[in-house]
């Protein structure tokens, strides 16, 4: 069933979805057993209308009311920018009513009812552990938001991105990628659900396990410490380079930016890989490191805990979810 209450966008090039959106017929059954279908919002009205496109049937609008945006509780209002932001992309709707007038025939659709559908099917049934499709939306300093099925929305703190520390979700994500996500918890009086990765990329043994010593190898320049610079290997792994006190306001200048580090040892009882810092590319563009899951949905779908340090390691760290 959950597979079904997936991020918006993943439905729409899906046979069946372009089946129901081909032909007049097709709206029509959908309507009659209740689906929920994607299409792209192309344009919003003065009166916040999300009008929707049916590229097969030109002769066919389809129009989303403000009020049939978007699922909220507790009497809130639906606010201007979460219509907006729709134009352009891919929405979910079911189809509520199939109106034929002199000019053309519209469809009338509703967003809402698609989300509230997926809240009480999906969404309220979740646990924390469970391990979930969910599609980046929007980045901000303090995390990201990501939708975990139909548009619905939870947040991806920063601190739950990864391991290796980053300044700023976009050093890990970008808008529109598809993720793996756990949920972290749920704030059941407020329904809301907070989301984590880290648990999914990997423990320091795993990541480990891809180094040697002796070799020299990529990494990005995370942080500077009085005692040195963290150079991420890896999302869930970073190694520490010593440097010369005269040269951290050099390196504090370069937090983000690529470099090439050889690897002097790999030491799991401390958690610690000890770097040389070779070279940094001070004008070349540096790109996320790829996501690499130990752990997604395909195979597992939920994890009750998850300990990163190794064993025998000084210190624990794990996450358990309850």
């Amino acid at each position: 069933m959950e597979k079904y209450y997936l991020p918006e966008g993943n439905l729409l090039s899906s046979p069946q979805n372009r089946e129901f959106i081909s032909t007049l017929d097709g709206l029509e059954r959908a309507m009659a057993c209740g689906a929920i279908i994607e299409g792209i919002a192309r344009l919003c009205d003065s009166s916040f209308d999300l009008h929707v496109d049916f590229p097969a049937m030109p002769n066919v609008r389809g129009i989303i009311p403000r009020a049939e945006c978007a699922y909220v509780k507790n009497g809130d209002e639906i606010k201007d920018i979460a219509v907006l932001t729709r134009v352009g992309k891919a929405v979910c709707f079911k189809v509520i009513g199939i109106e034929r007038r002199p000019d053309g025939i519209v469809a009338h659709l509703s967003r809402r009812l698609a989300q509230m559908e997926c809240y009480e099917r999906y969404l309220s049934a979740l646990c924390a552990g469970d391990v979930i499709n969910a599609r980046v939306t929007h980045l901000e300093p303090f995390g990201a938001f990501v939708d975990i099925g139909c548009g619905m929305v939870s947040l991806l703190s920063v601190d739950a991105i990864s391991v290796s520390r980053i300044s700023h979700p976009r050093d890990r994500l970008y808008c529109g990628q598809a993720i793996w996500a756990v949920v972290r918890s749920i704030d059941r009086s407020n329904d809301r659900i907070f989301v984590s990765m880290r648990e999914l990329l990997g423990t320091w043994e795993e990541n480990a396990a891809n180094f040697e010593s002796g070799q020299t190898v990529a990494g990005i320049i995370r942080s500077v410490e009085d005692y040195g610079v963290f150079v991420e290997l890896s999302p869930n792994l970073a190694g520490l380079a010593e440097v010369r006190e005269e040269d951290r306001d050099i390196y504090r200048s370069m937090i983000g930016r690529g470099c090439a580090v050889f690897i002097k040892s790999i030491i799991p009882e401390r958690m610690k890989i000890k770097l040389v810092l070779l070279d940094s590319y001070r004008t070349e563009p540096t790109f996320p490191t790829p996501l690499t899951y130990y752990i997604h949905g395909d195979k597992t779908e939920h994890i009750d805990s998850w300990v990163y340090s190794p064993a025998g390691a000084r210190k624990r760290v794990e996450t358990v979810f309850e």
